[in-house]
């Protein structure tokens, strides 16, 4: 037999030290690969390194599922990151992702991400509401991520600081802004988040809005009805307030 030859568990042995030295502090991957795979791996870069600690936390990921069941191109089931920012923008993703704590099964639905995208919408007009300030990151959400990642949790309390913001809390809107990005999120201007990028369509969008709007007030309802039923039908959703209309892509 010699001396053998390089295998899976040796090769991660190798690049770790390589570009991480003999003790690290993080060490990921998914729970299938617990044993033999990081048993060994470990095993054999403690003798090799005997001073070392290899990796001070390890990080086992569980499985995702796609509608309920194992991702597989022989099921037809299997998505790529591409297929998945066709139907939503990556937040959503990132979102859905980070509902389940890590050491969870995650459950990919098409609702789901719809889902996601909803929240979001809800984050972005807790945001659009009024000047945000700047604010450091909730105690409860940096709370949350150091009780083992529990980004369910920090989610949830970007919930609660979001209601405050929609309520007219505008150093919650800080606090969720500040918090949210902590995991990533709120990282659009609401305005692009809703209407997109810039474009010649919402000169035309702003002028059927317009036009809605004055046969509003010349008490041309049906005309106003019938703007409303056209926008809507280029997926342009419409939200009247006080300080006039506010519209944002479906």
């Amino acid at each position: 037999w010699g001396r053998g030859r390089p295998g899976w568990h040796i090769e991660c042995s190798a690049m770790s030290h390589r570009y991480l030295g003999e003790s690290f502090d993080i060490h990921g991957g998914g729970s299938d690969l617990l044993f033999p795979h990081h048993e060994n791996e470990r095993a054999q870069s403690l003798c090799c390194f005997p001073q070392g600690k290899f990796a001070n936390y390890w990080v086992h990921n569980a499985m995702l599922l796609v509608e309920g069941e194992k991702m597989s191109k022989s099921l037809g089931n299997f998505l790529t990151i591409r297929d998945v920012l066709a139907q939503a923008p990556a937040e959503a993703l990132r979102l859905l992702l980070l509902g389940a704590h890590y050491r969870s099964t995650l459950n990919y639905t098409v609702a789901g991400l719809q889902d996601a995208r909803k929240t979001l919408d809800r984050f972005y007009r807790a945001l659009a509401a009024g000047p945000v300030p700047q604010a450091s990151v909730p105690q409860t959400v940096l709370a949350a991520l150091a009780d083992d990642l529990n980004t369910p949790l920090a989610i949830a309390e970007l919930h609660v600081l979001a209601g405050q913001a929609l309520a007219g809390d505008r150093a919650a809107a800080g606090a969720l802004k500040a918090g949210a990005g902590m995991l990533g999120l709120l990282q659009e201007d609401p305005e692009v988040w809703f209407k997109g990028e810039a474009s010649e369509e919402d000169a035309a969008i702003d002028a059927l809005i317009a036009e809605r709007l004055a046969a509003k007030k010349a008490r041309d309802f049906a005309k106003a009805d019938a703007l409303r039923d056209q926008l809507q039908a280029q997926g342009i959703v419409l939200e009247d307030t006080k300080e006039g209309t506010n519209w944002r892509r479906a």
